[in-house]
Formats: C-alpha cells, sequence, structure tokens
C-alpha cells in the first residue's frame, strides 16, 4: 500500500469513526415499530408478537448503554497487527507488508492508547498532530480507529438513530444468539454503525456485530468493514477481546486502493495498578518463647550469588506479568515444559534450579531466557505447525542457558522491575548478542541431535524456510521487541524441501491464531483442542497469514467452556 493511501486512512479514520448525535425523529420509532410487526411472524422466541421483538429491541439498548459504560471502566492491552495484502495469480491474496501497535486503552478517557512500541514518539506528537495520525505505526495507520471498533455506537444507540431487523437465530458456540440487522436512520449522523448484531438470549448483551460505519464522510473519505467480539468473562459482564478487519479492494479517492487485514486484540482486563507500590498488609512478630537456633547459617559468596540470580529471575517475571505481557503459570507452560525435558534427559542434563518455561502474551515472533526460564511469544506458538518445530525453538533458548549465562544482577532490586504497563518495553530488553546466538545455535543443533526429535527435523527446517521467505514482506511480525528473533539454522534449512505453496501435504508454518487460546480476563493461555484437518485448496496454505477469527462462545463457569488440549503435540 502506497503512503498517500494510508494517510488517507489515517486522517479519515481519526476524523470521522466517531459518531455524533442528532435531533430525535419520532418518524423512526414507527418505521422500527412496522418493521417488528413484520418479521414477528419469523420470531422463534416463546410469543412470536410484535410486541415481543418491540421488547427485545429496548432491551438490547438499554443492555447496550450498560455496557458501555462498563467498558468505560477498564484499561486493557490493545493490540493491532496489520497485513497489507495484494492479489496472487496462485495463492490468491498474499501479504506484502505489516504494521504492529501495542498499547494500552484509556477507555475511560474515550478513544485513547498509551503506546507500549514507539513510545518516544508520544512527546512529538503532543506538538505535531499530523505527525501522531501518520506515526503510530511504522507506516500511517491510526491505532485508535481500530479500537473504535469494539463499539458499535458509544454516543446514539437507541430508535432515534437507528432501525432494527430480526432476522432471525444462530448459536455461537455453546450462546444462543438472536439476530438483528441493523440501518442508521436518515440524517441521524456521521459515523453510526451498518451491519448485523448478534445477542445473546439471557440478558440481551451484544456478543458480536459485522458491518461499517456509514455515512462516508467528505471527498476522501472511506470506512472500514469488521467483525468485532466480546467474551463473558465475568458473570453477566461481555467485554471486547477481538477484531477482525478487512477490505479486498476498497476504492478510494485519487485512484488508490486499499487491501489489507487486520486484527486486534484486547486483553488484561483485571490488571491493577501497574508499578504502584504495594502497602504492607501484615506484620509478623515471632513468639518469644520460639526456640532459638544459634547456629550461623549464613550463604556463602557462591550460595549467595546463585540466590540473588534467582531473585532477580523472579523479579522480571513478576514485572512482565504483572504488565501483561507474560501469561501466568498454568497448563501450557507445563506441555512446553514436557518439550523441554525431552531436551534435558536425551541430553543427559541437569539444572539447579529446575528450567521452567513461561508465554509472552503478543502476536511477534519471539523468544528468550530470564535466568533458567525460557519464553516464548504466544503469536510464535500460533504458527508452529508441529513439536519438532516447537523443540527447535526451546532447544536454542535452553542452549542460550547453557552458553551465555547473561547476567541478571541489575534486576535483582524489587524497585528496578516495578515499572509501569507503558513503561515495559523501555525497560525491559532480553536480547542477545549475534556472537551469543551463534553460539547458542551451535550448542541448540547438538541437543537436537541427540534427542527424540532428531528424525523429524525437516519439519523444522522447512518452518525456518518459509520464514525466511515471509520475513521482507513481513518486518514487524518477526522483528522481536523484548528477545530475540527465530535463528535461521542453515543446517536445519538444508535438511527441508522447498516450500511449495501448491503442495497441500505441506504445511510450513500455520495462520496466526491457530494454536493458543488467550483469556482477555486473567490472560491465561491454553491450547486450543480443535482439529486443523487437510487443506482443501492451494488458498488454505497461508502462513503467518492473519485469518478470521471464530472463537466457541460460552458462558462464564460453563461446564462446557473449551478446555485445554490433552498434551503438548501441536502436529496437524
Amino acid at each position: 500500500m502506497r503512503k498517500t493511501t494510508n494517510l488517507t486512512l489515517c486522517v479519515f479514520l481519526a476524523s470521522t469513526l466517531v459518531g455524533t448525535a442528532s435531533a430525535q425523529k419520532p418518524a423512526a420509532v414507527d418505521q422500527n415499530s412496522a418493521d417488528a410487526a413484520q418479521q414477528a411472524e419469523h420470531h422463534t422466541s416463546p410469543s412470536a408478537s410484535a410486541a415481543t421483538v418491540d421488547h427485545e429491541i429496548d432491551a438490547i439498548i438499554k443492555r447496550e448503554h450498560e455496557e458501555i459504560a462498563t467498558i468505560r471502566r477498564y484499561s486493557p492491552i490493545i493490540e493491532t497487527y496489520i497485513q497489507d495484502t495484494t492479489a496472487d495469480k496462485k495463492k490468491g491474496v498474499v501479504p506484502v507488508h505489516d504494521h504492529y501497535f501495542l498499547g494500552q486503552a484509556e477507555l475511560s478517557k474515550g478513544i485513547v492508547d498509551d503506546p507500549m512500541v514507539n513510545r518516544k514518539r508520544k512527546e512529538h506528537d503532543a506538538i505535531n498532530p499530523i505527525s501522531h495520525l501518520s506515526g503510530m505505526f511504522t507506516t500511517s495507520y491510526v491505532p485508535e480507529g481500530f479500537l473504535q471498533m469494539v463499539f458499535i455506537d458509544r454516543s446514539g444507540f437507541d430508535r432515534q438513530h437507528y432501525k432494527f431487523r430480526y432476522v432471525g437465530e444462530e448459536p455461537l458456540g455453546d450462546v444462543r444468539c438472536l439476530i438483528f440487522n441493523v440501518e442508521p436512520l436518515p440524517k441521524s449522523g456521521n459515523g453510526r454503525f451498518r451491519g448485523r448484531i448478534w445477542v445473546e438470549d439471557q440478558d440481551y448483551s451484544i456478543v458480536r456485530f459485522t458491518g461499517v460505519y456509514f455515512p462516508i464522510v467528505g471527498a476522501n473519505g472511506f470506512n472500514l468493514h469488521f467483525d468485532s467480539w466480546r467474551w463473558n468473562v465475568q458473570p453477566g459482564l461481555w467485554l471486547p477481546a477481538y477484531v477482525f478487519s478487512r477490505e479486498s479492494d476498497l476504492n478510494v479517492p485519487r485512484g488508490h486502493h486499499v487491501r489489507f487485514r487486520s486484527q486486534t486484540r484486547l486483553w488484561g482486563y483485571s490488571l491493577k495498578d501497574a508499578g504502584r507500590l504495594e502497602e504492607f498488609s501484615e506484620l509478623t512478630i515471632e513468639s518469644p518463647d520460639a526456640v532459638q537456633d544459634q547456629t550461623v547459617r549464613d550463604r556463602s559468596p557462591i550460595e549467595a550469588q546463585r540466590a540473588w540470580r534467582q531473585q532477580a529471575e523472579k523479579n522480571v517475571l513478576e514485572g512482565l506479568q504483572r504488565t501483561g505481557l507474560l501469561a501466568p503459570q498454568g497448563e501450557t507452560d507445563k506441555a512446553l515444559e514436557k518439550v523441554v525435558n525431552n531436551l534435558v534427559e536425551a541430553n543427559d542434563l541437569s539444572f539447579d534450579p529446575e528450567l521452567h518455561c513461561r508465554v509472552m502474551l503478543t502476536d511477534t515472533l519471539e523468544m528468550f531466557a530470564v535466568g533458567h526460564t525460557i519464553v516464548l511469544s504466544r503469536g510464535l506458538l500460533d504458527v508452529l505447525p508441529d513439536e519438532p518445530s516447537l523443540a527447535t525453538m526451546l532447544a536454542q533458548e535452553l542452549a542460550d542457558i547453557m552458553v551465555t549465562q547473561a547476567t541478571l544482577d541489575q534486576w535483582g532490586f524489587n524497585d528496578a522491575t516495578r515499572v509501569t504497563v507503558a513503561e515495559a518495553m523501555i525497560r525491559f530488553s532480553f536480547k542477545d548478542t549475534p556472537e551469543q546466538i551463534r553460539l547458542a545455535s551451535q550448542k541448540a543443533l547438538e541437543l537436537l541431535k541427540n534427542s527424540p526429535y532428531k528424525d523429524k527435523l525437516a519439519s523444522a527446517g522447512l518452518f525456518l524456510k518459509q520464514l525466511d521467505l515471509d520475513s521482507k514482506a513481513l518486518p514487524a511480525l518477526v522483528n522481536p521487541h523484548l528477545g530475540n528473533r527465530v535463528y535461521l539454522a542453515a543446517q536445519l534449512m538444508a535438511l527441508a524441501p522447498k516450500p511449495d505453496a501448491t503442495n497441500l501435504e505441506q504445511i510450513p508454518a500455520l495462520p496466526i491464531g491457530s494454536r493458543v487460546h488467550l483469556d482477555p480476563w486473567n490472560d491465561q493461555v491454553e491450547w486450543m483442542s480443535g482439529e486443523h484437518g487437510p487443506l482443501l485448496w492451494v488458498g488454505e496454505q497461508v502462513p503467518f497469514e492473519i485469518t478470521p477469527y471464530m472463537p466457541h462462545l460460552t458462558r462464564y463457569g460453563s461446564t462446557n467452556a473449551p478446555k485445554p488440549a490433552a498434551n503438548s503435540d501441536t502436529s496437524n
């Protein structure tokens, strides 16, 4: 996409996606009643009458106003990843460039982001608003425009601005939903929603909506289609979690075309005030009658140094989790640790303290080690095609722990890791030097050749070849922010065939979002248990690409909530 197109997009998103209220029009109520009466005969609720439909519309409007007020109380992490696309004769639509944004959404102030990457732009943006519009991403997309898509209409979702038409019913996962088409009334204002809503049938909360903001404003304006999902994260509470947006060939003024796909994820709703010092809440005083052991038990200097490193590791992991960058410990970590143990036992290794694994919550493909803890990003786990490829990533960081012995001394003081959410990307860095990466890669190959995966490394080589092939078009995805990028081991790549987009038996890498389910409330991650199945045509081989996301909705506390996979096997 050319820069002039992006600039047009950013100006429009920043200026026209916010709805404005207009005067009330009594005729709109009559139109809604007529629409309700027309559709009543098709209604499958217990009372198939126009009055029933009218009641449901009123309940939906009331509930959405309550939801908007509730949503504004939160400041979740917001991540938007965009791929500009073009048509390809063999593969259909393919990405040609990408953009990445990570920040904290201050929903109480409307649509305001506190950037966690490219934060140095913030002071300049305050002086130059045009730079703010064109500089938040690596080119010219504006994250506020995509964040706007978590709302249907923040200022005028009512009968005076919209007409509603009942369509039918459809289950979204385990949640039974009523479906309505929503259309802005004439002269109801700019930036109104036009599309379809899915409403759960108990509290009448809107759980999904697809459409576009309308009408288009100005000679250079245009709008983007989107599919927005909310998840039931607490009793009676549905919060925005995911937005997919796509335009295949949107004609815009001056002869330009917009072709892109994007996904926006929100999580960290239950984050506390990161960086705030905790108050003392308890003071324990030993009983004066306690038996006193007079033996001096000071640690030796070597023991003290080890304890200091362990404390530093703990401080870093707590700081990353507190700021919403690291998932809490869970079953996914244990699955990764099983693969690490396969490498450790096969090579007759031992570690004290024990090795652990954690999951970084971002889309970027990166990995790093903190002390004796290996960290892989959610995005990297999502696209790995099988367990040997996963073992290759873990072997690289296991070797890093063995070879580089990176110092953590600066993190031994607890206050050094007590940072705000927005400061995290500046304060933390775990990138190795090129020489450290080279030495770790040599050791990783030794570990793999002595492991249960030694005869299956061609698939890992194929993954690396595909990553190398796509890395020029997807720099925002492959370039890390905290850790190391995936190392392209030449010896492994030599074992693999050339990636062939026409070969349906070959799956070098998976699309984004294929493996890991992220809970937007508590940041827990789980393996998805669904099967990927065989590919049916060449257009379904979409490594590293953004695709539509169709979550299995459940009600909070439901026994039918999706469970993690029974084992760590990530093969297809």
